[in-house]
């Protein structure tokens, strides 16, 4: 069971604090702002230049296509799970369980921040949205968009696999985020920082206290002692 590493925890709690306000705190959120109008106009004036771009836009925003997101973790997941025993794969249920409901738990006290903010198709009055432009039903906005949700459950998966998997199984979570994180900001249903500042940060404060102290050790375990024998 791992013991807690109090040093890197406060580490990265402040890190995860710092990078909070210097986005909060500025008057119209300082150079993230600037950053962020950047990245959205990037991608949605090349939607308008492009039809082909538009429709891969809205393709993957299509709600049905986050189940492709979770077919690819969950085989990247049972690509550990085949190679262990019957109580090698319990365990790794027992871990699954876990994974989701720290995801959960951190997502529901994420949105306890007093922030509320419009996606940026939906703060610019000339933007242009995906879902028109192609006639694709998808999600290209958002009423409140900060933290991204699905931004964060990728980061808290990634960090998983790297705690208890290894260095190379957090390089292809982190892999995973990106590719499957980048289609909300290309359609403007989020912003860059909804992610880049949002989610990263309740990850950082959350998940450090989570995955560097014995905690999420002895939920596996007290989950794994009341699997049936064979899972």
């Amino acid at each position: 069971m791992r013991q807690s590493n109090f040093p890197a925890i406060i580490l990265l709690n402040l890190l995860g604090v710092c990078l909070f306000f210097s986005w909060y705190l500025p008057a119209n959120h300082g150079f993230w702002f600037s950053l962020d109008k950047s990245i959205f106009y990037s991608f949605n004036n090349e939607m308008v230049k492009s039809h082909a771009f538009a429709i891969f836009v809205a393709i993957t925003n299509y709600r049905g296509f986050d189940v492709i997101s979770l077919l690819v973790m969950a085989a990247y997941f049972y690509s550990f799970w085949r190679n262990k025993d019957s109580d090698g794969r319990k365990w790794m249920l027992a871990l699954g369980f876990t994974m989701l409901i720290t995801a959960v738990v951190l997502n529901q006290l994420g949105h306890l921040i007093p922030v509320s903010h419009r996606s940026p198709s939906l703060f610019f009055t000339d933007a242009h949205r995906a879902g028109a432009l192609t006639g694709i039903p998808t999600k290209d906005g958002s009423a409140d968009s900060f933290p991204g949700d699905h931004g964060m459950m990728l980061m808290i998966y990634a960090c998983f696999m790297g705690r208890y998997f290894g260095r190379k199984a957090f390089i292809i979570g982190l892999i995973i985020l990106c590719i499957f994180a980048l289609p909300r900001v290309m359609a403007g249903a989020h912003w860059f920082t909804d992610i880049s500042v949002g989610s990263l940060s309740v990850v950082l404060v959350g998940l450090s206290w989570c995955l560097l102290t014995p905690l999420t050790d002895r939920i596996i375990e007290w989950i794994y002692r009341k699997l049936p024998s064979k899972a």
